[in-house]
């Protein structure tokens, strides 16, 4: 099993995080896959009247899927550049609503919504207070749905360097880039009442691609910092060593957390 990157960390506020990087994170952080929608459709019943609430919802990646699915979607998102981002990605969709609010306070009203989601965000949460909200703003018969794009260090040489570039040179990514036990996922669905499925999928990427990729990131140095420059050199480093023809390979697996609260 993949580790559980889901630790919080509280050396910046985490609606803060990623107000300078939105622009690499539109370019350069993956999408999640399709077989998502299938699979919540057999597992949970999901169907096009479904009403999401998409929490953490970013530039609009997760909300999107289930846009093109038909299904309404209420993204609510506190930093201001990414909710602008997915509010310019969206406005496509006339069944997209956008939410200046929080996990932990969502500001919807009691048992609205079919499908609360989190995707590349439930590490964020006070996870407490959230279960709490997301209990309060579901129907009695409604689906959480936790979505997470990790990658394996251990599988491929490229993603053991840009984790060791990571732990060198990243600004909190031991903090925030932390194990944890099944436990913690237990206590937040209740012991048994969740499954997980898994799902793997690549990114192509020329170097700027790759160091775009890098700089996404909420702990990655940013220009100025003392740390940037040393980082990128090794990143090419990495690159130049594990590329083919100017590409190189990023291998994730999205994993899958969907169940109910007792």
């Amino acid at each position: 099993m993949l580790a559980r990157i889901l630790r919080n960390s509280y050396m910046l506020d985490p609606t803060k995080r990623f107000t300078n990087r939105v622009a690499n994170y539109l370019k350069y952080r993956p999408r999640y896959p399709a077989q998502i929608i299938p699979l919540l459709e057999k597992e949970c019943g999901l169907t096009k009247e479904s009403l999401i609430a998409d929490i953490g919802s970013g530039t609009g990646f997760l909300t999107e899927l289930f846009l093109k699915n038909g299904n309404r979607v209420l993204g609510l998102e506190p930093n201001r550049e990414m909710r602008a981002a997915g509010e310019r990605l969206l406005a496509q969709y006339r069944n997209f609503t956008s939410i200046e609010a929080t996990a932990e306070n969502t500001t919807l009203a009691e048992g609205c919504v079919d499908f609360v989601t989190a995707g590349q965000a439930f590490h964020w949460f006070d996870r407490q207070k959230a279960r709490s909200e997301f209990a309060r703003i579901l129907k009695p018969d409604g689906w959480v749905v936790i979505v997470w794009n990790g990658y394996d260090p251990e599988r491929t040489t490229l993603l053991k360097g840009y984790h060791e570039a990571l732990l060198r040179y990243g600004t909190d990514y031991r903090d925030v880039h932390r194990e944890i036990e099944d436990i913690e996922i237990d206590k937040f669905f209740a012991a048994g009442e969740y499954k997980i499925a898994q799902f793997k999928f690549q990114q192509l990427f020329d170097f700027e691609g790759f160091q775009g990729r890098t700089l996404s990131a909420s702990y990655a140095p940013q220009p100025g910092d003392a740390n940037f420059e040393p980082m990128i050199s090794l990143l090419r480093e990495i690159f130049d060593s594990n590329q083919t023809d100017g590409k190189v390979t990023f291998d994730y697996d999205t994993e899958v957390y969907y169940g109910r609260f007792r």
